[in-house]
C-alpha cells in the first residue's frame, strides 16, 4: 500500500469522499463500482470492481475464436483494461490501459470501423503500437462495460462489413450475458 498523506473524516452517514486528484488518476468516474477489502493490520482497501473481471476466462476464449477465424489481433477490454487478448503474446496488451481516445469511443456507444486517410485511435495508454481497426462497445442496461475490437499496426488497419458485424455481434451477445 502506498500512503498519499491526505487525510479525510468519515461523516455521520458513514461517507467517505475520494479526493479527486486521486479518483483522476485511478480513473474513478461517478458511479464507479467499488470493491471494498480489508486486511489483518485494521486497513480498509477500495478497488475498482469491473463487472467484466469475471469474464476473463470465457472473453479469453472468444477472442481465440475471433482471432483463428479473422487472423486479427483481437481484444476485448473493460472501462478500463484490456482483459482478453489473442493474435499476439498476451503481454503485449493483456491488463494495458487503455487510451483516452477509446475511451471516449466506448462512451459514444457506437461502432467504430477506421476509414483510410484518417487519424488512428491508439488501443492503448502508453503505446500507440496498436491502433483500432473495428470496435464495438459492450453496453449492458445502458451502461458501457467494455469493448469487443479488432486491432492492427498502422499499414494494415483495413477492416471491412465482416470484422463490423463480428465486433457488433459479440459486444451485443456479452452486454445481453451480462444482464442474465
Amino acid at each position: 500500500m502506498k500512503a498519499t498523506g491526505i487525510v479525510r473524516r468519515i461523516d455521520d452517514l458513514g461517507r467517505v469522499v475520494i479526493p479527486k486528484e486521486i479518483r483522476r488518476t485511478m480513473r474513478i468516474r461517478e458511479g464507479d463500482p467499488l470493491e471494498i477489502y480489508t486486511d489483518k493490520d485494521g486497513g480498509v482497501i477500495f478497488k475498482k470492481y469491473s463487472l467484466m473481471g469475471g469474464l476473463v476466462d470465457f472473453a479469453g476464449q472468444l477472442c481465440e475464436t475471433l482471432n483463428r477465424t479473422t487472423g486479427q489481433v483481437t481484444v476485448i477490454t473493460d472501462r478500463d483494461t484490456c482483459i482478453a487478448v489473442a493474435g499476439v503474446p498476451r503481454r503485449e496488451l493483456a491488463d494495458k490501459t487503455v487510451s483516452s481516445q477509446m475511451e471516449r469511443l466506448m462512451e459514444g456507444r457506437q461502432v467504430y470501423q477506421y476509414k483510410a486517410g484518417e487519424e488512428t485511435i491508439p488501443l492503448c495508454a502508453d503505446s500507440d503500437k496498436y491502433s483500432l481497426s473495428t470496435a464495438a462497445p459492450i453496453l449492458s442496461e445502458g451502461d458501457v462495460l467494455g469493448c469487443v475490437l479488432f486491432a492492427a499496426t498502422g499499414d494494415k488497419l483495413a477492416g471491412g462489413e465482416v470484422e463490423y458485424k463480428l465486433v457488433q455481434s459479440i459486444a451485443g451477445f456479452l452486454g445481453r450475458h451480462m444482464e442474465s
